[in-house]
């Protein structure tokens, strides 16, 4: 198992660097692109238990999706639901191909052994996924977003992702596939929500940006150092990341609190702006100095 880990770490390299070579053309990039996604067919003709796993968990989205819509059409009639429709479809088909791209990373973080299917927490994951989709297809799309609605999606996606750490831990399927998942969902839920906070007024565009920062620079970093270098960086999990993590979504979560709430909200916006900010600007120090 080990050799086979090997192996494809081995030919990730090769394309990188023939990448590199070529200068990063349209053509090196069409090879790259067409290498990596022949090497995912073999994954999922090699392994077809998984490849199941995958066609179940698109069946659940599209199915989810579908009620989406319907919701939609009922509350917000067929002119927006026509106007979301390409938007949200695209990044559904996005996130289920991202999915099964990325079917030969569902190994064991620790014993690097291929898991057989795509686990409870990815899924779980995943639907953070169709949320993030969903507010982001209203944004390109052009429709407003009132504050009642990014909460209640923004509380389904914490729910999400309070939950797939300890269902990976419980069941024991703690994969690759899953760290990537986890990063990729959270960048999109947290950019839609600053967009739309900004949108409505209620962030400044500034702070917005710097909120978005968190989840930018370590990307940008990795990318950078994949592409270039060809040598993943590993991010890890920090305290002081988490703490940030944690305190951003409670600032998102007053913002976007009821005006009935306003008595108990208002009194800590400003403290927790200020704590915010601290742990933002901590967090990426001790994720560098961790490296």
């Amino acid at each position: 198992m080990k050799q086979a880990t090997n192996d494809e770490s081995q030919f990730v390299v090769e394309l990188l660097t023939t990448l590199r070579r070529e200068r990063f053309s349209p053509v090196a990039w069409g090879h790259f692109l067409k290498r990596s996604w022949d090497m995912s067919w073999q994954t999922a003709r090699a392994r077809p238990t998984l490849t199941r796993s995958w066609a179940r968990i698109t069946a659940l989205v599209s199915m989810l999706a579908l009620a989406i819509l319907i919701v939609c059409f009922k509350l917000e009639g067929p002119g927006s639901t026509l106007r979301l429709l390409p938007g949200f479809l695209f990044f559904v088909a996005w996130q289920q191909g991202d999915l099964f791209w990325h079917l030969g990373l569902n190994r064991h973080t620790k014993m690097g052994a291929l898991l057989p299917v795509v686990g409870l927490a990815t899924t779980c994951t995943w639907l953070r996924a169709l949320a993030a989709s969903f507010l982001l297809g209203r944004l390109l799309a052009g429709i407003g977003t009132p504050a009642w609605l990014a909460l209640s999606v923004f509380l389904a996606g914490v729910a999400t992702d309070i939950v797939d750490g300890p269902i990976a831990r419980h069941t024991d399927t703690q994969s690759k596939l899953g760290q990537i998942g986890d990063g990729e969902t959270d960048f999109c839920l947290y950019l839609a929500i600053s967009l739309i906070l900004i949108q409505n007024g209620a962030l400044p565009a500034w702070l917005g940006l710097l909120m978005l920062l968190r989840f930018c620079v370590p990307v940008l970093a990795a990318l950078a150092s994949y592409f270039l270098f060809t040598h993943p960086l590993r991010f890890g999990s920090t305290v002081w990341g988490k703490f940030a993590g944690l305190a951003q979504c409670l600032y998102f979560l007053v913002l976007l609190a009821p005006p009935q709430f306003a008595f108990i909200v208002q009194p800590i916006q400003f403290p927790l702006l200020l704590v915010t900010l601290f742990l933002l600007i901590a967090a990426p120090v001790a994720q560098a100095r961790a490296l």
